[in-house]
């Protein structure tokens, strides 16, 4: 499977799911379901190396800003959600955090943000196919920390020079 694969499986459930993200996950595994197990697998490793891209301090402080306040399981959420809203958004947002002020059309902290089970999906499909748990992947170890400069969170001030187009479009 390659990348373009990968994003036109993430779009087509997203588009299918109506952008609920709990459906976009169960209609994730249906298709991954559909797969040959060896296609699940290369499914995974491009999820997991994007969500370890995602592992990023600017990144969580945009999530801390969307969300109010993001712990370390809910900004793992946040980047499987990320990863699900599909390619642009995805990458518009590792270049520039700030720029999902722009790039998200909506954003509901009640429904978005969080999507813990789309990062599941691969497991759950190469499961249903095998009777087996997925695999190592292969891949590199995630990072113990994220990448970049730290943030304070809890300077408010700092998230609003940061980030001032997501600020003024979703705390302001």
């Amino acid at each position: 499977m390659d990348e373009t694969e990968f994003w036109g499986l993430v779009d087509s459930a997203r588009e299918a799911a109506e952008g609920d993200p709990e459906d976009q996950s169960d209609l994730l595994v249906e298709q991954l379901s559909q797969l040959d197990p060896d296609a699940v697998l290369d499914f995974a490793r491009h999820f997991e190396a994007r969500s370890n891209r995602a592992y990023r301090w600017d990144v969580w402080g945009a999530a801390w800003v969307l969300l109010g306040g993001v712990g370390d399981d809910a900004f793992e959420a946040f980047r499987f959600w990320l990863i699900g809203q599909g390619r642009e958004v995805f990458e518009g947002a590792l270049h520039e955090p700030d720029a999902l002020a722009e790039l998200l059309d909506d954003f509901d902290e009640q429904v978005d943000g969080d999507c813990e089970d789309l990062g599941f999906a691969a497991d759950e499909a190469y499961e249903r196919l095998t009777g087996a748990a997925l695999p190592e992947l292969g891949l590199p170890a995630p990072p113990n920390e994220p990448q970049g400069a730290a943030i304070d969170f809890e300077d408010e001030r700092e998230l609003v020079e940061r980030y001032p187009r997501l600020w003024e479009r979703f705390r302001a």
